[in-house]
C-alpha cells in the first residue's frame, strides 16, 4: 500500500504542477491510530516550490487524488498540511487472503539485481570469540538476512586477519607456554630429568595469556612430542594456534547459525603484490612520502591534524594498508554496496580508508559502514571487563551456555547498533514476559497451540475472510500488511531492530485480538475466518523469527 500511495502521489503532484521537482513522497505510520492508517508530509515539502501555503497544497492533492474506494476508504488533511490516509476494509480483509498464499510473505524485490558483500566478524584468530565479537557477527548475519529478503544477491564475508604482529604473538606465546609444558613433561622421560633447548624462550611483551594458549600447546606436543632444537619464532607455532583458534570460532559461529560464503585472507594481499600497487598509486597522486624511515599517507589533505603511518620503520605495514588493498579487491570483484561491520573503535580509521578509495579512481560511495557501540555484560549488577590479552574475557560460547542461542542473539540485535549495549544476564536467563525474545516465542507459540484445539474441534479450513470487521481483526491485519516495509525499513537503515519493534508490536496486536475475538464457539464461519488470521499472524512471527536468525517454537 505505502507503494502504491508514493506512486499516486508522485503522478498527482505531476500533474497539478508541471515543471516542479517532485521529490518521492514519503508515507509514514502515524503515531495515534486516530490519525489514520498512513500519513505524508509531501504538501509542506512541496509548498516553497509551488508558491503555496502548505494547506492549501495538501486540498489540491487530496482533490486531484484518484478515487479507489477497494483501496482507500478516505483521505484527510490535519495540522499545518498533513494528509492522512485511512486503509478500504474490503482491502484489508484480501491482504489477509495475499498472507496465506506467500510462504515467503514479506519478500520483496526492491535490490533485485544487486550484489552485495557483507563483511563481518572478522576477527583476529588470536583468541576464542567473545561477547564483543557477538554483537559483531549477529549484526552481520542479520542484515545479510534483511538484504537477501529485499532481493539482493548477498556474499557473507570473513577477512581472516592472518598476518602482522599479532600473530606473531600469538605464535610466540604458544612456543612459551610449549617450553613450560615441555619441561614440566620433562621431556618425556621423566620426573627430574633437565631438558636443554637449542634456543631461548621467554613470555613476549603483551602476550595472551588466556588457558587457551597452552591447550594449544597442549596440542603442539600432543603432534610433535618435545623438540629442543625447535626456537620460539619458528612458524608451526602460529600455524598451530591460526589452525585451533579458527576451528573453534567456526564451532562459536554454526552454533549461533552463521554461516559463512568465503573467507578472505590477509596473507594474499601480501603475496600477490596488492599493498605494493595501492602504495604506488597514492604515491603518483603524491598522497604517499618517506619520512624517518616509515611510509606515511598525506591524510592532512583530508582535513586530518596529522599524517597517518601506513608502513612503520620496521617495515611492517600498519592496518591501513592492508585494509586499503583489501576494500580495493572488494570493489574490482563489483559489487553494487560493501557493508563492513566495525566496532567503535574502528571510528577514526576507515575513512582513512574511504578517502584512499576515492583518491585511486574507485567508487567510495559503493563502501557501506556500520558502526556499532560495544558490549557490556551486566554481571550482580557491576559490568564485566573484557580483555583477549589476559584472558579475562567472556566467549561468546560461554555466553550461549548461560542464556541459550536464541536470546543470545536477540539480545545483541534490540537495541540500535548506535547505542551501548548493557547485556543483562538476569534479565537474558528470565524465562517470563520480562525476557522480550520469549514474550515474540511465546506468541508464536501461543498461536500454534490455539490452532491445534481449532483443528480437533473441525472448525473449517475454507473462510470467508469479509467477515473480518472487528477493530482489533483489523488493527492486527494492518500490522500484519505493514511487514514487508518493517524488512524493507531495517534493511535500509542497517538497523535489525526496526524489525523486532515490529514483531512486538504484531504481538501485542495478536494479543489484544485474542482478548476481543472468541474462536470457538463463535458461529462457523466467522471461526474459520479467525482462524485463517490466526494463520497470517503465525506466518508473520514466523518469518521475522526466521530472518532475526531465533527460532519459533510450535509449543513453550
Amino acid at each position: 500500500m505505502h507503494a502504491y500511495l508514493s506512486a499516486t502521489l508522485s503522478e498527482t503532484a505531476a500533474r497539478l504542477y508541471p515543471g516542479a521537482a517532485i521529490p518521492t513522497p514519503q508515507i509514514d505510520k502515524p503515531r495515534l491510530p486516530e490519525h489514520g492508517d498512513a500519513a505524508t508530509n509531501l504538501a509542506l515539502v512541496l509548498s516553497k516550490s509551488v508558491g503555496k501555503n502548505p494547506r492549501q497544497v495538501a486540498q489540491e492533492l487530496v482533490d486531484a487524488f484518484p478515487k479507489d474506494d477497494a483501496r482507500v476508504a478516505a483521505l484527510e488533511i490535519a495540522g499545518p498540511g498533513f494528509i492522512n490516509f485511512r486503509f478500504a476494509a474490503g482491502w484489508l480483509q484480501h491482504q489477509v487472503r495475499a498472507i496465506l498464499d506467500q510462504p515467503d510473505f514479506g519478500k520483496t524485490a526492491a535490490w533485485a539485481g544487486k550484489k552485495v558483500l557483507v563483511e563481518f566478524v572478522s576477527a583476529n584468530p588470536t583468541g576464542p570469540l567473545t561477547v564483543g565479537h557477538g554483537r559483531n557477527a549477529v549484526l552481520g548475519d542479520t542484515l545479510a538476512r534483511l538484504f537477501e529478503w529485499i532481493g539482493a544477491e548477498v556474499t557473507r564475508e570473513y577477512y581472516f586477519n592472518n598476518a602482522g604482529r599479532q600473530m606473531r604473538v600469538l605464535g610466540e606465546s604458544v612456543a612459551a607456554r610449549y617450553h613450560e609444558l615441555s619441561v614440566d613433561l620433562g621431556g618425556g622421560v621423566g620426573d627430574g630429568v633437565e631438558i636443554r633447548f637449542s634456543h631461548p624462550f621467554h613470555f613476549p611483551e603483551g602476550g595472551y595469556e588466556g588457558d587457551y594458549i597452552r591447550d594449544i600447546a597442549r596440542e603442539y606436543v600432543s603432534r610433535h612430542g618435545v623438540r629442543t632444537d625447535v626456537s620460539q619464532d619458528d612458524p608451526s607455532f602460529k600455524a598451530i594456534a591460526e589452525e585451533l583458534i579458527f576451528a573453534d570460532i567456526q564451532r562459536t559461529l554454526d552454533r549461533m547459525q552463521i554461516r559463512m560464503d568465503s573467507f578472505f585472507n590477509e596473507d594474499d594481499l601480501y603475496r600477490d603484490g596488492s599493498l605494493e600497487r595501492v602504495l604506488d598509486g597514492l604515491r603518483a597522486k603524491d598522497l604517499v612520502y618517506d619520512q624517518d624511515g616509515a611510509v606515511w599517507y598525506r591524510t592532512t589533505a583530508f582535513g586530518k591534524e596529522k599524517d597517518t603511518v601506513l608502513v612503520k620503520s620496521t617495515g611492517e605495514p600498519t592496518y591501513r594498508l592492508p585494509d586499503i588493498a583489501y576494500h580495493v579487491n572488494k570493489l574490482e570483484r563489483k559489487y553494487d554496496r560493501c557493508v563492513d561491520i566495525f566496532g567503535a573503535d574502528h571510528i577514526a580509521t576507515y575513512p582513512d580508508v574511504l578517502s584512499a578509495l576515492k583518491a585511486l579512481g574507485y567508487d567510495e560511495q559503493k563502501v557501506d559502514v556500520l558502526v556499532y557501540q560495544f558490549v557490556t555484560i551486566v554481571q550482580d549488577g557491576k559490568p564485566f571487563k573484557m580483555s583477549t590479552r589476559k584472558a579475562n574475557f567472556v566467549t561468546l560460547d560461554e555466553l550461549m551456555d548461560e542464556v541459550g542461542a536464541d536470546v543470545t542473539r536477540f539480545f545483541f540485535l534490540m537495541r540500535s547498533p548506535g547505542t551501548h549495549l548493557e547485556f543483562d544476564i538476569a534479565q537474558a536467563k528470565e524465562a517470563g514476559e520480562k525476557n522480550p525474545v520469549f514474550y515474540l516465542q511465546y506468541a508464536h507459540a501461543r498461536i500454534r497451540s490455539i490452532l491445534r484445539k481449532v483443528e480437533e474441534a473441525g472448525v473449517s479450513a475454507e473462510a470467508d475472510l469479509g467477515l473480518l470487521a472487528h477493530e482489533s481483526e483489523l488493527g492486527l491485519i494492518k500490522q500484519l500488511i505493514a511487514f514487508p516495509d518493517a524488512i524493507s525499513s531495517a534493511a535500509e537503515s542497517k538497523e535489525p531492530h526496526r524489525l523486532i519493534n515490529h514483531l512486538n508490536e504484531t504481538a501485542v496486536a495478536f494479543h489484544k485480538f485474542y482478548h476481543d475475538c472468541r474462536i470457538l464457539g463463535e458461529a462457523p464461519a466467522l471461526a474459520a475466518a479467525r482462524t485463517g488470521l490466526l494463520h497470517a499472524t503465525a506466518r508473520v512471527l514466523r518469518n521475522g523469527l526466521g530472518i532475526l536468525g531465533i527460532s519459533a517454537p510450535e509449543s513453550m
